[in-house]
């Protein structure tokens, strides 16, 4: 008896010492797993509803084509690169960074992008920077630009309206064009550049501003003969006021 009495004792003592660990254990906060290096192909960043907020990806697994991110379309024509997207709270994209670079047949193609899109609509905000080799001369380029996008622009709008125009081209360009100057007028597509600062496609590096067409208005820049040039366009994109003037001997 004597034995039995001590080894119940013994147990519930035992019994209890664990209970004490586990319940300690239970209400202890949590550290983080932490990981010296890891090798993924992409990361997707999510709220606990399950909303992707950011994708970050190798060139492979870049959503594009018939991928659906936060039961949406992606850009069917998109191409493949490496870097992040980027959505908003309720799911839409809303921007992006995006960098690639490889040797071509005659030299190679480098770029970098770094966007951020008008709600539920395209880029009004880019840093642009492109690296590429034209004939025997390479072409750098490094640019901010700021757009102006359509007032009705819509993502899922725009998807379906790039695929009824690109059908429409098939059969009739004529009535395509016809078509798609009507989406412009009703504010669903177009949009156009409006400021540029940077390192121009022409080398010339200032400040840019285009009228709400796209069409340049003013200049204000350094060319490649490192002269500082104030240039003023008309509707047509010509030249109607410069300084310095340009003076004939």
């Amino acid at each position: 008896m004597n034995k039995e009495l001590v080894f119940l004792r013994t147990f519930a003592i035992a019994t209890s010492l664990g209970m004490v660990v586990l319940t300690s254990s239970a209400f202890k906060e949590k550290s983080n797993t932490k990981f010296t290096e890891i090798d993924v192909e992409r990361i997707n960043i999510v709220e606990k509803d399950g909303t992707v907020k950011m994708i970050i990806t190798n060139v492979d697994r870049f959503p594009n084509g018939k991928d659906i991110i936060n039961k949406r379309p992606t850009n069917e024509g998109r191409k493949k690169r490496s870097g992040m997207l980027f959505f908003n709270e309720e799911g839409i994209e809303c921007g992006g960074f995006i960098y690639d670079g490889q040797k071509k047949e005659n030299g190679h193609s480098a770029g970098l992008s770094l966007t951020y899109d008008q709600y539920d609509g395209d880029q009004v905000m880019q840093l642009l920077t492109q690296d590429y080799i034209k004939g025997d001369k390479r072409v750098v380029s490094s640019t901010l630009a700021f757009n102006d996008r359509p007032a009705k622009e819509s993502q899922l709008k725009t998807f379906e309206i790039t695929q009824e125009l690109a059908e429409l081209r098939k059969k009739d360009p004529q009535a395509m064009e016809k078509k798609l100057k009507e989406y412009e007028e009703q504010g669903l597509l177009g949009g156009a550049t409006r400021i540029m600062l940077g390192k121009s496609r022409s080398q010339n590096n200032g400040l840019f501003l285009f009228d709400d067409k796209g069409k340049p208005k003013a200049m204000f820049y350094v060319d490649k003969e490192n002269k500082a040039k104030l240039d003023f366009f008309d509707d047509n994109g010509a030249i109607i006021a410069s300084f310095p003037e340009n003076k004939t001997k």
